[in-house]
């Protein structure tokens, strides 16, 4: 086989908690990550030995900047692959926006070049390779309900979170990883998510619970210079959400809808009012052929 492609999802965040600044520059984080099958496909073909990436967004570069060709790379290097590979990014998920897509498309191309190359690796030393990408990486290549820690890269796998439809509204402008970081004063955090209670809640399949406990440190600084955002979340919740919170770094809102008909009303809504508006679903498999 020397063509093929996949799908890899986004994620959102059901709590993200910061812990402290670690002495490397990286900060010590705890979160609760869950895929939606809002996707991005993949498409591979074997080439004689360059790396070669084209995407249908054009803002994306397509050069050594892009985390798919750094993944690609990462195993091309260290399995001495001399084969080379061409790599079309069909993107659906926003830029920029809490999600995880670039990380998403690292941790898929990593999967389906072990596949195209055929290449024997362990689990831990894939995780190795995918860290060195990406803090968001390692979880991209399992997917599903997961625990991480660390800067990102200890993961425990919870229970299946219980099904929900997910309305994710984009609003039109970005806020970069660096400023949110820059903007939380960790010593000062009012209140901190309670991982504990959101994984004791998807385990038990308690859905208030849950939605009770979703939680982003991120949020109270960039609410106070997007009031926007809290707008979103206040219109999600009234439109029939049993949860919202803000994804990430932002600047993705997102609502959980146990009601697939309010979901799409809402959906609807949001649709009269900005550009990237989303319905999708949770899911639990993160690579799909």
């Amino acid at each position: 086989m020397n063509r093929f492609s996949v799908m890899t999802p986004a994620k959102i965040n059901l709590t993200l908690d910061i812990i402290k600044k670690r002495e490397d520059g990286y900060h010590e984080i705890s979160m609760v990550m869950q895929t939606v099958d809002l996707c991005d496909e993949l498409e591979f073909e074997e080439r004689e030995s360059q790396i070669e990436i084209e995407c249908t967004n054009d803002k994306i570069p397509c050069d050594r900047g892009n985390l798919v060709y750094k993944a690609a790379k990462a195993l091309k290097e260290e399995f001495d692959i001399k084969k080379g590979v061409y790599i079309k990014i069909n993107k659906r998920i926003p830029l920029e926006a809490g999600l995880a897509g670039g990380s998403s498309n690292a941790a898929g191309t990593l999967i389906a070049l072990k596949k195209l190359w055929d290449i024997r690796i362990s689990e831990e030393r894939l995780n190795e390779i995918a860290k060195s990408i990406g803090a968001d990486v390692p979880y991209c290549t399992q997917g599903g309900t997961m625990l991480a820690e660390g800067i990102g890269e200890k993961l425990t796998r919870l229970k299946n979170l219980p099904d929900y439809q997910v309305v994710l509204v984009k609003p039109n402008f970005t806020i970069s990883t660096a400023w949110a970081y820059n903007n939380v004063d960790i010593k000062n955090i009012k209140k901190h998510p309670d991982n504990e209670a959101v994984s004791r809640a998807i385990e038990y399949g308690d859905r208030a619970e849950i939605e009770k406990n979703l939680g982003n440190v991120f949020e109270q600084a960039a609410f106070k210079k997007y009031p926007e955002l809290a707008g979103i979340k206040k219109a999600l919740t009234e439109l029939g959400a049993k949860g919202s919170l803000m994804s990430g770094s932002g600047p993705t809102v997102y609502g959980l809808f146990d009601d697939e008909a309010k979901a799409e009303s809402a959906w609807k809504h949001f649709r009269e009012i900005y550009d990237e508006v989303y319905k999708a679903k949770t899911c639990h498999q993160l690579i799909k052929e």
